[in-house]
């Protein structure tokens, strides 16, 4: 598969090639499973739903068509309908907090300021964890995973221009939710 493109691999997938999909399987499943994860806060049901995208992109690659936009965002969309279907299931909202999923870096020698920076860490992590969850959703998939975003509104089933907007609008508040923790 080395010598194909991705587009080369997606169409011998789609034509029932296990190889092309084992392939396509092992570059996606950990950005799959990282969104999962996030959005579960479970790793048993991030590794339960993580299969079910596979095996509902497996069974329905004959039907993926490409619009411009990566496989990965057809992967993310088939995530994002299975956690929210997981959440309407379930009937409950577990997040996990982003300090522990996500690891800090160590960007100095000196505790005290390693301190510091943590601290500030924190406290954005505590502002982002107030965010409803479609806006904790837009900052995974733009920081986390780096999407574009393009990609994310095809994930999220918006348009570009509205992902902007959204985008745009939850900066304004992390900025004003983050000035008011500082004041208090």
């Amino acid at each position: 598969m080395e010598d194909y493109r991705e587009d080369q691999i997606l169409a011998l997938a789609a034509s029932g090639d296990e190889e092309a999909f084992a392939w396509l399987y092992q570059k996606y499943v950990t950005r799959i499973y990282n969104y999962v994860y996030f959005r579960t806060g479970n790793p048993a049901d991030a590794e339960d739903l993580t299969a079910k995208v596979f095996l509902r992109a497996m069974r329905h690659i004959r039907n993926y068509r490409d619009l411009g936009l990566p496989f990965s965002a057809w992967l993310y969309r088939i995530a994002h309908n299975l956690v929210a279907n997981w959440h309407r299931d379930n009937g409950r909202k577990k997040e996990i907090p982003l300090d522990e999923a996500i690891p800090l870096p160590i960007l100095s020698k000196h505790p005290e300021s390693e301190v510091v920076k943590r601290e500030e860490i924190e406290k954005l992590l505590k502002v982002i964890r107030k965010l409803p969850p479609e806006r904790q959703q837009l900052i995974i998939l733009k920081f986390v995973e780096q999407l574009s975003n393009a990609e994310i509104g095809q994930i999220m089933g918006k348009s570009e221009g509205a992902i902007k907007s959204l985008y745009h609008r939850t900066l304004l508040s992390l900025r004003k939710e983050y000035e008011k923790y500082f004041d208090e």
